[in-house]
């Protein structure tokens, strides 16, 4: 099975995914789903609240609050008990909360992490401090972290023969910015087994974890729409309008 996926992905899974989007793939015996965007062809977003300011909060709340279908989407960086994102957060061009680069506790102080920026052309996985020193015009935005893969490298605190093990989701970019990867995995991984999908497998250069035990992810041609504890923010895909 192993070998077909990665000839897949290797070969022919370019034109399957543009039509499936989301597909199972196996890395390392542990199972994962990836599901693929494209820039010029899909519409990839951050969305926290409704129109009355109130959070989403699950995936029937945010198809609800949008007259498009949506292909797949998952929940985005931390949150506050509140739902309040942690870090930079952009919906629609609008900056609502600031970037973080200081270190600190839990996964999304250790550093590197980094901010998953889309613009109008192009998508960006930027670790947080150069992204400060050069911030970019994203029209939506989310910090996380740690990073995963930076600059073709894995994070240096991530450890081959690591224990801890998580279900956990995150997102990357191939190196054209043109290709977004949004992996989760479907039983509890390490850092160093989702990162090496993703430079390995995926050929990613720079890739950024969203998050562990709360990772979710809604994708109708799969027949899956997973369920929980309220979310904060949530990254949507949705087909772009031609013309």
């Amino acid at each position: 099975m192993k070998a077909v996926v990665l000839a897949c992905l290797l070969a022919v899974c370019g034109a399957v995914a543009s039509a499936q989007e989301c597909r199972p793939v196996e890395h390392r015996d542990r199972d994962f789903t990836v599901c693929t965007a494209q820039v010029d062809q899909h519409v990839i977003e951050t969305r926290l609240a409704d129109a009355s300011g109130a959070p989403l909060g699950s995936f029937d709340a945010l198809q609800t609050s949008t007259d498009r279908p949506i292909l797949f989407a998952m929940n985005a960086g931390m949150y506050h008990p509140d739902r309040a994102p942690v870090g930079l957060y952009i919906e629609g061009g609008v900056q609502s909360t600031g970037l973080v680069t200081r270190e600190g506790p839990g996964n999304f102080g250790l550093l590197p992490n980094g901010v998953f920026c889309v613009e109008a052309d192009r998508a960006q996985v930027v670790e947080s401090r150069t992204f400060a020193d050069n911030p970019r015009p994203c029209i939506s935005a989310t910090q996380s972290g740690p990073m995963l893969v930076i600059g073709g490298q894995l994070h240096p605190r991530f450890l081959p023969d690591s224990t801890s093990r998580k279900f956990r989701n995150g997102v990357g970019v191939s190196p054209g910015s043109d290709t977004v990867y949004f992996v989760i995995s479907d039983e509890p991984v390490t850092f160093h087994e989702m990162a090496t999908l993703y430079r390995d497998v995926l050929g990613v250069s720079d890739a950024l974890f969203l998050d562990g035990s709360v990772s979710r992810l809604h994708a109708p041609v799969m027949g899956r729409s997973d369920g929980g504890f309220p979310m904060g923010p949530i990254l949507s895909v949705t087909a772009r309008e031609a013309g």
